[in-house]
């Protein structure tokens, strides 16, 4: 089968010959659309030519609309998700998606038509039977399940044949304030994740590429299968913004053309090109006039008989407290596995170059390159001296980025427990984040940061944004974003700059009044043009909070009077997912403290009352909406359609699902110290095996009509050799027929 697109007007449709992809696609006709011509094509429609067909007929296919309404703190999204279905069969729609990591998800309605069917918020087990039980009686039903606080999946039973079924999902999220700015990111794909451990007996216990493992129990979960790029973009996304900042402010969007419009005091937002493909994160920046920046903002909500409070202070300004420039010991760690090939190797590579050449000859330094196995440039830190620097631009050179992702193995050489440094230690972590064992990283940041501070740095169109920021958090640091190539020389410089800074330390609250519970409950040290935010629980909330700390040992004070913050809805569940969150990074220590059984009972316990308490989607509870009557006519079967995912913009397949793997394991690591061994056994075709074996017939998973690949971060190098070259055969052979 080939596959053909016209996803949006401003795409070009592709020629009708010429792009079939190698592998042939499992579709047949009559599981497809009305056969169309590429002319009749609307926006985001995917059309395939079936073996057996000669016909261009359209792919069930996804768009979704989001709707951003930002005020003060807080911005409230709506993403509606179309579920569109052109064949003549009724289908289950899956599909794997991303949101903000912090988003307190509360709400999911179900339209059919003129029809709304408003979710329920039940314990995640309770939530599935329910969802199954309707599916089996022909009822349309909905489903949104957490994977990871920044990945969710929605099911969607019985969209009828010809027909369209919208979810509409809401969420609130704080927003991020640094250096006078603020700003939102809107992610728009998951990308593929590393997937480390040895497969479980349960295998595919979801719809992705992925085996479920010891150390990823789902990883069968969170790796939507990536469609070819061949066929061109897929999942339309049109994002519109609403924002009521009360002052006026300039507004620029790094990541895509915007055009604004004012209206009644609001900025009205939206893509200038209309709808995009989903394969990039948005992201969407606005700043003040400095007269206009706030030193100081207050949100207050009443909820269920408790006060809760959004306190956000800014400390003084660097020009207030000069002092002479810190020296440190900084750890660079670079990711140079398959997904970081390509643009976003290319900005890593130019940030470490940039991060370097401000390093002071007071400064020690050392590098710590990775893939499959981590190495260190030099066997402890040394004198960034103008030598040593040289030495390692031209190592910098030299690197390649292909191979796993092996990130345990780069984190236990830059946290090997040296504290012997003079100076302040300090971690950069630059990567995508791409790997699926994000919580026995962050365990064992927790337990090993020590004296040290690690400092994420996200590189790329969709870095893993909850691996990103927990992992920050976790190491006592911040997390900075760069997304274009563009962005590398400001946002490192601005990094830079807080990290050559004095920090804030030994930060001490006085909370009037009885409050009963605040987070973060440990305050962290606050570098240059950071702000301070703490989400509030309190049965009396009055008077003033008092702050202090030190910096460069200056003493800090500052006083905030609770009274007269604006009144905002949503603050209660932006307090419950902070709470949810401080549950999670606790896990580890009661595993230590209770053993493994005993900690899992009792974290799932405390999650479940507060997801049911403060109506939100966690890993423990989720959403199920089921209309009342049956509305699939009885005998027919409802299809599985897991829904195809771009490839993050500047990826590069063949670095993610390289053929010769051997060869790739390591070569990034030959410009540091030693070649690494070869990569672990990849698993790849094995699960590409048994993704077709689980498929019945072709229209059962219409999904797979798109031509999947497994990422060689997470397969096995011979195997997916050798099934490659029998793969290959077989194309050029039903190719040549089909010439003749």
């Amino acid at each position: 089968m080939r596959v053909f697109s016209c996803n949006f007007a401003a795409f070009v449709c592709f020629s009708l010959a010429g792009l079939a992809p190698a592998e042939a696609l499992l579709a047949t006709g009559p599981a497809l659309g009305t056969p169309m011509v590429p002319a009749q094509a609307t926006a985001g429609t995917l059309l395939v030519r079936s073996d057996d067909d000669q016909a261009l007929r359209p792919m069930p296919m996804l768009s979704t609309d989001v709707a951003i309404s930002v005020t003060g703190l807080i911005a409230r999204t709506a993403v509606t998700q179309y579920f569109h279905n052109p064949t003549d069969e009724w289908l289950e729609g899956i599909y794997v998606f991303p949101l903000p990591q912090n988003a307190a998800v509360d709400t999911l309605e179900m339209r059919i038509g003129e029809r709304v069917v408003v979710g329920e918020i039940k314990e995640r087990g309770e939530a599935k039977k329910i969802y199954e039980q309707a599916k089996a009686a022909g009822k349309k039903a909905a489903l949104l399940e957490q994977e990871r606080p920044n990945i969710f999946t929605t099911s969607v039973a019985g969209i009828h044949p010809g027909g369209t079924v919208g979810v509409r999902i809401e969420y609130q999220r704080e927003l991020d304030y640094r250096d006078g700015g603020f700003s939102l990111r809107f992610p728009m794909v998951v990308g593929p994740r590393y997937v480390p451990g040895s497969p479980t007996v349960e295998g595919f216990a979801g719809t992705g590429w992925a085996e479920n493992t010891d150390q990823v129990p789902d990883g069968a979960r969170i790796t939507p299968v990536v469609a070819d790029p061949a066929g061109g973009p897929i999942n339309p996304v049109a994002i519109q913004v609403t924002l009521n900042a009360g002052v006026p402010v300039t507004v620029a969007s790094p990541s895509h053309a915007i055009r604004t419009a004012s209206k009644d005091g609001e900025l009205h937002i939206e893509l200038q090109a209309g709808p995009v493909p989903a394969e990039r994160d948005f992201v969407l920046e606005w700043r003040p006039a400095p007269t206009d920046a706030p030193r100081a903002a207050l949100f207050t909500e009443t909820f269920n008989g408790e006060t809760y409070a959004l306190l956000m202070v800014m400390p003084p300004s660097g020009e207030a407290l000069q002092a002479k420039r810190l020296a440190r010991e900084v750890i660079f760690v670079i990711d140079t596995s398959g997904s970081m090939a390509g643009t976003s190797f290319r900005e890593a590579r130019t940030a470490l170059r940039l991060a370097l050449k401000r390093l002071s000859p007071r400064d020690s330094f050392n590098i710590v390159a990775f893939d499959s196995t981590a190495q260190r440039l030099y066997r402890r830190s040394v004198a960034a001296t103008p030598e040593r620097i040289g030495h390692a631009l031209r190592r910098i050179e030299a690197l390649t980025a292909d191979g796993g992702t092996e990130m345990l193995a780069a984190l236990k050489l830059a946290l090997d427990g040296n504290t012997a440094s003079s100076g302040v230690r300090q971690v950069v972590f630059i990567t995508d984040g791409a790997v699926g064992n994000e919580t026995a990283l962050f365990d064992f940041i927790k337990s090993h940061i020590g004296a040290s501070r690690l400092f994420t740095v996200g590189i790329g169109s969709a870095p893993n944004g909850y691996f990103m920021r927990r992992a920050a958090e976790a190491g006592r640091g911040t997390f900075t974003y760069i997304g274009r190539p563009e962005e590398v020389q400001t946002k490192m410089s601005e990094l830079f700059a807080r990290l050559e800074s004095p920090v804030l330390g030994d930060i001490a609250v006085q909370w009037p009044g009885v409050v009963t519970e605040v987070f973060p409950e440990r305050i962290p040290d606050l570098y240059l043009g950071e702000p301070l935010v703490m989400v509030v629980k309190a049965s009396q909330l009055t008077g003033a909070v008092h702050f202090s700390g030190m910096r460069a040992r200056a003493r800090w004070q500052q006083s905030v009077t609770l009274s007269g913050g604006a009144a905002q809805g949503g603050i209660a569940r932006l307090f419950a997912r902070r709470k949810i969150d401080a549950v999670n990074l606790e896990q580890g220590h009661l595993r230590r403290e209770l053993g493994r059984e005993q900690a899992r009972v009792q974290v799932r316990s405390k999650i479940v009352e507060l997801g049911l308490a403060y109506h939100l989607v966690t890993r423990h509870t989720s959403l199920v909406a089921v209309e009342k009557e049956r509305s699939i006519p009885a005998g027919e079967k409802v299809k599985p359609w897991p829904v195809p995912v771009n490839l993050p913009a500047g990826w590069e397949m063949e670095a993610i699902w390289g053929e010769d793997q051997d060869d790739a394991s390591s070569t990034a690591m030959i410009a540091m110290m030693t070649k690494a061994a070869p990569s672990p056994a990849d698993k790849g075709r094995k699960q590409q095996d048994e993704l077709r074996k689980s498929a019945p017939t072709s229209q059962d998973a219409l999904l797979v009509a798109l031509n999947q690949r497994l990422p060689q971060t997470a397969t096995s190098a011979s195997l997916l050799l050798l099934a490659g070259l029998l793969l290959l055969g077989v194309a050029l052979l039903l190719r040549r027929r089909g010439r003749a």
